[in-house]
């Protein structure tokens, strides 16, 4: 059964979780994108409690009924980094395990879209914290910068940042029904986005945008002038831990090209390239991204 509470953060935040599972066991955290919510893994999280762990999903500062700081700059990588770390030490704190690891880690840290690019700071600077990594459908942020400069196929697939930046974005995407937003869904495969679906999604839409546009308005990494004379540090990029890649090679927006590279980042590597599937791979395929998971946790 799915639990629902509120997390306070040592820092002042606070987070609405989702969790199923007993406290004590290995500890699988799930981190969601936009425009999405935690109840999108809903279904992850009652099928890894069945195999014996305790999965969280916790919405992301800005989303549904957690804290959502108006300026756009308190969606800063480092802010985020913060909130995701407080809650591992939360969550994973009274896991029992038979060998010893660190007081709070978690067993495996499971994330699609901004979750992903949320996941990947978090696995960059903080790697004690989890054992495993599995990015699904969320660029590597070296990879994503590299293919943003240089690639026009990719430069024109990310417009859409310039608009989710805008200050009038939030108004825009709640008028006529949330007219915009479907179309994130629908213009690629939507089969799975049924009317008690998109009821879920209303609900949460209907709680304000403002805080999942700041994702945006606060990213450095926009398809625009400036970019090209960005520059990020290298040790930015570096993953140190066991990770899993699962890639729905049908996305419109993140182009298969920034797979490309990865093993020049990621020393143990796992790619799963998914030929039949789009960015939504989790709603599309969930029996088989369940699988792959399972298998890289085993």
């Amino acid at each position: 059964m799915i639990e629902t509470q509120v997390r306070q953060l040592p820092h002042g935040i606070d987070l609405s979780i989702r969790t199923c599972g007993e406290q004590g066991r290995p500890v699988l955290m799930f981190l969601h994108g936009f425009p999405e919510a935690a109840f999108v893994w809903d279904e992850y999280l009652e099928h890894f409690a069945t195999l014996g762990f305790r999965a969280v999903a916790p919405n992301l500062r800005g989303f549904e009924r957690s804290s959502s700081p108006s300026d756009a700059s308190s969606y800063r990588a480092k802010h985020l980094v913060q909130d995701i770390a407080a809650l591992i030490e939360i969550e994973a704190a009274n896991t029992v395990r038979a060998e010893p690891v660190e007081a709070s880690q978690l067993a495996c840290l499971i994330a699609h879209d901004w979750g992903g690019a949320v996941a990947w700071n978090v696995a960059n600077q903080l790697p004690q914290l989890m054992q495993k990594l599995v990015i699904i459908n969320s660029p590597h942020p070296g990879t994503f910068l590299r293919e943003l400069q240089n690639s026009p196929e990719q430069h024109a697939a990310s417009l859409y940042i310039n608009f989710l930046a805008r200050p009038d974005a939030p108004a825009l995407l709640v008028e006529n029904d949330f007219a915009r937003l479907w179309p994130f869904f629908e213009n690629m495969n939507s089969h799975w986005l049924t009317d008690s679906v998109k009821d879920q999604y209303r609900e949460v839409w209907s709680m304000g945008m403002r805080g999942g546009c700041n994702y945006y308005a606060a990213s450095p990494m926009k398809p625009d002038a400036n970019l090209k004379n960005l520059v990020l540090p290298p040790e930015m990029f570096t993953i140190k831990i066991p990770t899993q890649i699962i890639w729905g090679m049908g996305d419109i927006a993140l182009r298969p090209e920034l797979l490309d590279g990865l093993q020049d980042y990621i020393a143990d590597l796992h790619i799963h390239k998914i030929d039949d599937a789009t960015h939504w791979i989790t709603h599309e395929q969930p029996a088989l991204v369940k699988r792959l998971i399972g298998d890289f946790l085993n």
